[in-house]
């Protein structure tokens, strides 16, 4: 059983939330002078109107997500199962998380995918219906005749405010990376576990560049198309263990009709 420390690192710190003893990193610890998600650089929320974030009502953010809709949000189930709904906000059109730029939305309604059990099971997918309008572009959702955006190679950019390192500080900047899609074999090797109906990889085989704690829920995107959702891994941007993520083609029924 793989080692579940990036799940782990979401709820554990959700869990903290909850009981008001979160533990943050100072603004200090997390400034531009690292400018990595893992191994990646500061991104653009004007390039990616639809990247936002997900935290606690004091503010503390613990999970990605993103806009599918002006009112609908796409992250991870675990993410939106970590605190009750009327605790939830979710911020849009922030890129560094000390300014109050963007809007700040409570949340209507939760989603979860009836299947949803562990991250590691699949079904890892959640959507949050949001009390305001985003002003904000949303991502586009893959169909069946998306097939392409999943193939061996491909490059797809994830996008996150996570830890800079397994463990590490947190960022307070939007980050991004790019990471190629690994092969359902190739996944399957690194993790006994892995579901290729509901899950995909993305990594490099020596490691370096990756999702990380607190990137959880965040998109996984090739163009403005949203293939993958981040979801578990073991550690962050370890060599032959890549990033697992929700296959989104799997859900897009679903998630149409929440979102």
């Amino acid at each position: 059983m793989p080692n579940k420390s990036r799940r782990r690192g979401v709820l554990t710190a959700a869990a903290a939330v909850v009981a008001g003893a979160v533990a943050l990193v100072p603004a200090a610890e997390a400034t531009n002078t690292q400018p990595y998600i893992v191994g990646g650089t500061e991104a653009s929320i004007a390039d990616h109107p639809y990247a936002v974030y997900l935290t606690d009502r004091d503010g503390h953010q613990f999970c990605g997500g993103v806009l599918i809709s002006r009112t609908g949000v796409l992250t991870a189930a675990h993410c939106a199962q970590a605190m009750k709904r009327q605790q939830l906000r979710v911020v849009a059109g922030r890129q560094d998380q000390r300014t109050s730029a963007g809007v700040v939305s409570e949340v209507e309604k939760v989603w979860v995918s009836p299947q949803f059990k562990d991250p590691t099971t699949g079904n890892d997918v959640a959507v949050l219906t949001l009390e305001e309008e985003m002003p904000y572009r949303p991502a586009k959702l893959p169909d069946a005749s998306d097939a392409e955006l999943y193939r061996e190679g491909t490059k797809a950019r994830v996008l996150g405010w996570g830890r800079t390192s397994d463990g590490g500080p947190r960022s307070d900047y939007l980050r991004g990376a790019l990471v190629p899609v690994v092969s359902d074999e190739g996944c399957k090797a690194s993790f006994s576990s892995y579901d290729k109906s509901t899950m995909l990889c993305a990594g490099y085989p020596d490691g370096g560049v990756d999702a990380c704690q607190g990137d959880s829920g965040g998109p996984l995107l090739v163009g403005d198309t949203v293939i993958g959702i981040v979801s578990w891994g073991e550690g962050c941007a370890r060599p032959d263990r890549p990033g697992v993520y929700a296959r989104v083609a799997a859900f897009t029924t679903d998630v149409r009709s929440q979102g």
